[in-house]
């Protein structure tokens, strides 16, 4: 794989991703409001998971829901054009958005592909078995070797 493509050509990105505690799709404008909701009931919590601790994202002040769906756009984007790879993470029961995952390059030379995650506040239980699923599905499902967790 050359070392300015994140994914090899003609690679078919997995779509889904289902526990019996949650699932994963790609993320995309129509989860805004609930995406929205989600993580700006949790900033705090949210800056302190592995990955998140750079205090970069979420935003303290938090954003509109017109920012949000900008961002939730280029993620949309970044799938579609294979540059990384976003997915929300609902709950099986009612769909509701209880986190997000990431999978990105790597700013290192070290990595092949970034992974961060992050759930509500209030399902915090979820946080390190998702992380472990999303760790195996990268493992079975995504071409990459070497992949910062990000600590975890």
């Amino acid at each position: 794989m050359p070392l300015d493509e994140f994914v090899p050509i003609g690679f078919d990105p997995p779509t889904f991703l289902a526990t019996d505690r949650f699932h994963l799709e790609p993320l995309g404008p129509q989860h805004n409001q609930a995406d929205h909701a989600a993580w700006m009931s949790s900033i705090e919590h949210i800056r302190s998971t592995p990955g998140f601790l750079d205090g970069n994202w979420p935003p303290r002040s938090g954003m509109t829901l017109e920012q949000n769906l900008a961002d939730l756009r280029r993620h949309a984007d970044d799938f579609t054009q294979g540059a990384g790879f976003t997915f929300t993470v609902l709950d099986p029961a009612d769909n509701d958005v209880i986190g997000c995952v990431y999978l990105y390059p790597s700013a290192s030379e070290k990595w092949d592909a970034t992974v961060k995650s992050w759930v509500r506040a209030d399902r915090s239980a979820l946080d390190v078995p998702l992380a472990n699923a999303v760790a195996r599905w990268i493992i079975t499902d995504w071409p990459w070797e070497r992949v910062d967790r990000c600590g975890r």
